[in-house]
């Protein structure tokens, strides 16, 4: 249970009066002051589906007691500490954070381009100064605290709540001089009694996306999840869930996908509660033609955590009824030849636990990375699951 200063005023989040006082807050922007440690760490307030939410800053959950469900793992052990201060520039006092793109947002010349941006999407020459598509979804799904999970919140984390965290996100990043959110779409949930009005905000939303004469259109971000790939005349066409129409994606750029994603593909055919999420930069012709320049894949558990092998998959199964949080790392820029943190359980005593998979293939520079990588946070417990080894070694609780 967390205990917040708010103006003057204590107050447990439990209280039955605490949604009116952060809604009171909100508006009034106060910070509320997380009371796990002395001195307190400032924290923001979100609405969200009408709920008013308090939340950590960025880059603060390390300041946060292990114990306190705002603690964060230390960036640095992710694909994300490259890119801090690089990439990703926080403003400390707002929270706020400008993001250098590796992808265009907006479209000149022949459709060519989009297989050329898709191939080159991943470029490990901008690991640590501009972010890729796939690195701007890992951080969408990071700061929307997506990559988080306790055993409390089954069947509680749906569509609507995964928006939802992600627009909010968004709203904290800023692209080439406006809020990431302006040109962010993720498609709200169906729901038939709101189907007109669904409709009407679908088209406001998208207006930014719809061809406006000569010159280099304005491109947006979508994230939404694929429902299936089906085949188009020349090229494919992307089914996505909760939209009426489909994403087009062409010939050349759908062959480099297959293969660049051939692992997510796979690992979505494996079950039926796996979630294949998109994020892909996309214009609307003059005909309505919704049309996909540059396109990244992620797969995700039944409970929208991401991962990226069947050991993962497994290592989350065993961690999904713990009563304790447990913060999945990702990858952002960094190739599947480096090693991050697959997991960390932030709760743990005497300190958190840092959980690593390490692949059957990997040779003497991925252990030497790995050690290194140990070695800059003493204070963690390293948990190793060496695959070529054996199976899951035990977890570090009974």
């Amino acid at each position: 249970m967390r205990h917040y200063l708010i103006g003057e005023q204590a107050w447990d989040e439990s209280a039955p009066e605490f949604q009116g006082c952060l809604e009171r807050a909100y508006a009034q922007k106060l910070r509320p002051l997380c009371q796990c440690k002395n001195p307190p760490v400032p924290m923001y307030i979100a609405r969200l589906d009408g709920q008013y939410l308090v939340k950590r800053m960025p880059l603060t959950g390390g300041a946060h007691d292990g114990a306190c469900p705002s603690y964060e793992p230390p960036y640095e052990l992710s694909g994300l500490g490259p890119l801090i201060g690089n990439a990703i520039q926080i403003d400390a006092a707002s929270g706020s954070s400008v993001l250098k793109l590796d992808f265009s947002l907006s479209k000149r010349g022949a459709r060519a381009s989009a297989a050329e941006a898709s191939q080159a999407s991943e470029s490990v020459r901008n690991e640590a100064k501009k972010l890729s598509l796939r690195a701007v979804l890992h951080y969408l799904w990071d700061t929307g605290e997506l990559t988080e999970w306790m055993s409390l919140w089954t069947g509680k984390r749906g569509w609507g709540r995964v928006r939802a965290s992600l627009i909010d996100a968004a709203g904290q990043m800023n692209v080439r001089g406006e809020p990431l959110s302006n040109i962010l779409f993720v498609p709200e949930a169906f729901h038939q009694e709101d189907k007109e009005g669904i409709a009407a905000r679908r088209a406001a939303a998208l207006a930014g996306a719809q061809a406006s004469g000569p010159g280099p259109r304005k491109l947006m971000v979508a994230v939404a999840e694929v429902k299936e790939f089906a085949a188009a005349r020349d090229g494919q066409k992307i089914l996505v869930r909760h939209l009426p129409f489909p994403f087009m994606i062409e010939a050349n750029a759908w062959r480099r996908l297959s293969a660049k994603y051939e692992t997510e593909l796979e690992l979505w055919g494996t079950g039926d509660a796996l979630h294949l999420i998109m994020i892909a930069t996309f214009g609307i012709s003059d005909a309505g033609i919704a049309s996909v320049e540059e396109i990244a894949l992620m797969v995700v558990n039944e409970n929208w955590i991401p991962f990226e092998s069947v050991h993962e998959q497994r290592l989350l199964e065993k961690l999904a009824s713990w009563r304790r949080k447990s913060v999945k790392g990702l990858r952002f820029n960094l190739s599947r030849d480096q090693p991050v943190v697959s997991v960390t359980l932030a709760a743990e005593r005497p300190g958190p636990v840092a959980m690593y998979i390490v692949p059957a293939g990997a040779g003497e520079d991925y252990e030497a990375a790995l050690a290194e990588l140990i070695k800059t946070r003493p204070e963690m417990t390293p948990w190793i699951w060496r695959i070529a080894e054996g199976d899951m070694p035990k977890l570090p609780w009974p």
